[in-house]
């Protein structure tokens, strides 16, 4: 579709500048084009011709990713992304237009915060992601994996040993890459009281989600376990999900900086349609204008906090809102 392949480039070429008109773009877009997003803003009374500015954009709850197809316009996708659920839990599913442009989406905001693919072996210890279909994380992963050329990336699920051996194998190649081991909460939990690593040379970067493994824990408990077992100073964070196109990452303390194409928006914990601006803390909405084929405006259960302009910290989920494997419950 020609408006898709002009957001796409948009996206990728955005400035600062260009954000709040790209973004009313996108949202006149979607409110003709999107039926559930369009009958959403007619049961609110909202006049898409009246939104004139981005504070005023109302943002889809994300459960309805659970109950309808979420697209913009009439095509076929080239993929789905499903969220994981325990037993009797309704999932998400989020239709994919292009998978293509979701993996060059993914490497420009990794080499965005972190530089080239080409710089880093990506060692992904993704059980439970890895035991299902549909994964963002996994398909993103295994792009880095491929796109970075090293033949000592890859992927494990239970085979700790393994990991800890190639871990050391890299170290002593010494070929000036540095590793960076993408994890769920859990597997690197289990990594961490089950050997004495040192990874104070390895960027440890965690993805969340107990997955019923273990009891909820809030992130910076979590954070200090690993990096007390692990000897280093920083843990890292990735904030994705099944509903959107973009991450945003942390390189320490939970405090997360997004891509120029997504925005953080806090609301009311009580009231989800007020969205005054000075608020400190609140329920998160996610502008994540590469969900131009979906829905760019989406109301999360997390919860979080801003720390400066351009940092949010995620401090967790509402307590009666699923669990869900991209993020950490409220304690």
């Amino acid at each position: 579709m020609n408006s898709f392949k002009s957001f796409s480039k948009q996206i990728f070429d955005l400035q600062p500048s260009g954000f709040e008109t790209l973004t009313l773009e996108i949202f006149k877009y979607q409110a003709e084009n999107n039926e559930v997003y369009k009958n959403y803003l007619n049961h609110l009374k909202i006049q898409p011709k009246d939104v004139n500015q981005t504070s005023d954009i109302p943002f889809l709850p994300i459960s309805f990713f659970k109950t309808q197809n979420v697209i913009t316009g009439s095509w076929q996708p080239s993929g789905y992304f499903e969220s994981s659920g325990t037993t009797g839990q309704s999932t998400s599913k989020h239709a994919v237009y292009d998978e293509v442009f979701y993996l060059k989406n993914t490497e420009k905001i990794f080499n965005h915060f972190y530089g080239p693919l080409e710089g880093y072996h990506f060692l992904a210890l993704l059980p439970a992601y890895l035991e299902r279909t549909g994964s963002s994380l996994v398909l993103m992963a295994d792009y880095f994996i491929k796109e970075s050329g090293s033949d000592m990336s890859g992927f494990y699920l239970n085979n700790l040993d393994a990991l800890v051996s190639q871990i050391e194998a890299i170290r002593r190649r010494e070929d000036g890459r540095q590793i960076v081991l993408l994890g769920v909460s859990f597997a690197l939990l289990d990594l961490a009281e089950e050997y004495n690593c040192d990874l104070s040379d390895v960027i440890v970067m965690e993805t969340g989600g107990m997955k019923g493994r273990r009891k909820e824990m809030i992130r910076a408990e979590l954070h200090q376990v690993l990096k007390s077992s692990f000897n280093t100073h920083s843990v890292h964070s990735e904030y994705g999900m099944t509903e959107l196109m973009s991450q945003a990452y942390s390189d320490g303390d939970g405090k997360f900086k997004t891509p120029p194409w997504m925005r953080i928006v806090l609301r009311d914990l009580n009231d989800p349609f007020d969205l005054k601006s000075g608020r400190r803390s609140g329920g998160i909405n996610v502008i994540d204008l590469a969900n131009f084929h979906s829905c760019a405006f989406i109301e999360t259960q997390d919860i979080g906090s801003y720390v400066s302009d351009d940092e949010v910290e995620i401090l967790g989920r509402f307590d009666n809102s699923d669990i869900r494997g991209c993020n950490l419950m409220v304690s």
